[in-house]
């Protein structure tokens, strides 16, 4: 039996017209990054949970830095990771000197 491990076409089929228009949007206007649409989104997301601002980054290894740059965390302290995890979990902590 074959399962599969992520099926994105039926979320896909969900929200075509949106995430067609998306795309759309960002391409014509030709900002890949930063741009109108990321601080739409900053905008929305910020409201959406309550909180007064909101940054994208790239990935999650730029957010778990910032949050660790955020709590003071840097040169001598001790972050404790899971074994089993992904790369970015320690490189984050490293890239921050801890």
């Amino acid at each position: 039996m074959k399962v599969p491990s992520l099926d994105l076409k039926p979320a896909y089929d969900e929200l075509r017209a949106d995430l067609d228009a998306a795309y759309r949007r960002v391409m014509e206007s030709g900002w890949l990054l930063l741009g109108k649409e990321l601080e739409a989104f900053e905008q929305e997301y910020a409201h959406s949970i309550g909180v007064k601002h909101c940054l994208g980054v790239a990935n999650g290894l730029e957010a778990m830095q910032l949050v660790l740059m955020a709590r003071g965390i840097g040169a001598g302290d001790e972050v404790i990771v899971p074994s089993h995890g992904y790369i970015a979990t320690w490189l984050a902590v490293t890239h921050v000197g801890a």
